[in-house]
């Protein structure tokens, strides 16, 4: 989790309470007697098919019911934050297109106005904070993406901001749990990683790293709402910086089972499996995905395609059919020039992987301009970079 990747826990922090319904025996639903919307569990059974459907990439079905309860609770943050989450997970596969941006800013501001107006009806109110936090730290996610440093890092001050508030309500357990997890894990992780914000961040508690990894495992299980965030958020951690990649697989397996139609889920869980060396069942997932963009299904694009498509050529590569492995490189390149992704590790090896094929097969002009592709698009402390450099001068290209 690098520069763009710390925007993604800057900040995209509490998703939480709004994103996962699972299914609720009806002999427990009925009206909270909380003050708090998000423990309303006859609504928490009402939303379960739409926030799945949201997950599932069935957008429709998801925001039709979302627009009831924008006409049911005009006043409250909940439903424009489900909306805004809806036109997130259209961005998510391919943060790189920015069709949606303007409308999710615009929601999100909504959700701000809405949110602040809970707030100064009654300033102690965790709910209205979880909104702000999450809000805020979303359009502080897309601001990084669009590498708009300002915005982004005033953006995440008010996440943190918030997100401090709405720590430690009790009354929400879980669901606002992931709230302290995150604040714990990412408050320490943010000065260790980045020392240039270690000012923002002193301004707030110490957190505790470790703690923040058992709280987030323990919303993973427990959670009513936030489960899938938790979860979302802990198999990218045991992936990167925990290094625990078994515990990630099974997370992402679990997500593509449970969401089959979610591009993201689906590519991750074709990631995991080619990282832990399940390359059979990488190719076997990789394939589905590359079917369902020639399909047209929604949220599978060239992204997507640059992922498959390389674990693909990898199990040829391994197996030493380079007929095979030539023509699925060929695709990464093809779909990471579609989705502008030239300086990624898997258009880079890919040109590596063509240009190794081209030597051998005693085309030196050939390799030579993959390789000189290789130095022009990754930096030069990029290991693709220093490969391709020792490459030519090893075969005198």
């Amino acid at each position: 989790m690098r520069k763009g990747k710390f925007s993604a826990v800057l900040i995209v922090v509490l998703l939480a309470n709004l994103t996962y319904a699972q299914d609720q025996p009806l002999d427990q639903v009925g009206k909270s007697q909380s003050p708090y919307l998000l423990l309303d569990k006859g609504l928490q059974f009402r939303i379960t098919e739409n926030v799945n459907a949201l997950y599932n990439f069935d957008f429709e079905t998801a925001e039709r019911g979302f627009r009831v309860m924008q006409y049911q609770y005009p006043d409250h943050p909940l439903p424009y934050f489900l909306l805004g989450l809806s036109t997130w997970w259209k961005i998510a596969p391919d943060v790189e297109n920015d069709k949606y941006d303007d409308l999710f800013i615009e929601q999100m501001d909504v959700v701000i106005d809405k949110a602040d107006e809970l707030l100064d009806k009654d300033p102690k109110n965790k709910e209205a904070a979880f909104f702000l936090a999450g809000a805020y730290g979303f359009q502080g996610r897309l601001y990084s993406e669009r590498k708009s440093w300002t915005r982004a890092t005033f953006a995440g001050k008010n996440a943190l901001k918030y997100l401090n508030l709405s720590r430690g309500e009790e009354e929400l357990g879980p669901e606002l749990l992931l709230g302290d997890a995150l604040f714990n894990y990412f408050s320490v992780w943010i000065p260790e990683n980045y020392p240039l914000l270690k000012p923002v961040v002193a301004m707030f508690p110490k957190g505790n790293k470790a703690l923040g990894l058992k709280q987030l495992e323990d919303v993973a299980q427990n959670a009513f709402y936030a489960r899938i965030e938790a979860q979302y958020f802990l198999f990218r951690l045991y992936a990167s910086e925990e290094k625990q990649p078994y515990k990630a697989l099974a997370i992402t397996d679990y997500l593509h089972s449970k969401f089959p139609n979610n591009p993201y889920f689906h590519r991750s869980y074709a990631r995991h499996l080619y990282t832990v060396g399940r390359i059979t069942e990488a190719k076997e997932m990789s394939e589905q995905i590359l079917q369902r963009i020639d399909e047209k299904w929604t949220g599978y694009e060239s992204n997507s395609g640059r992922y498959a498509a390389f674990y693909i050529a990898q199990y040829y590569d391994r197996i030493g059919d380079q007929r095979e492995a030539k023509k699925y490189y060929l695709k990464t390149l093809s779909y990471g020039e579609e989705s502008e992704s030239q300086e990624s590790g898997y258009y880079l090896y890919s040109l590596i992987a063509l240009g190794k094929m081209a030597n051998q097969e005693k085309n030196k002009p050939l390799a030579k301009s993959y390789f000189n592709q290789v130095k022009k698009y990754a930096k030069r402390k990029h290991p693709a970079h220093k490969e391709a450099r020792d490459y030519i001068k090893k075969n005198k290209l």
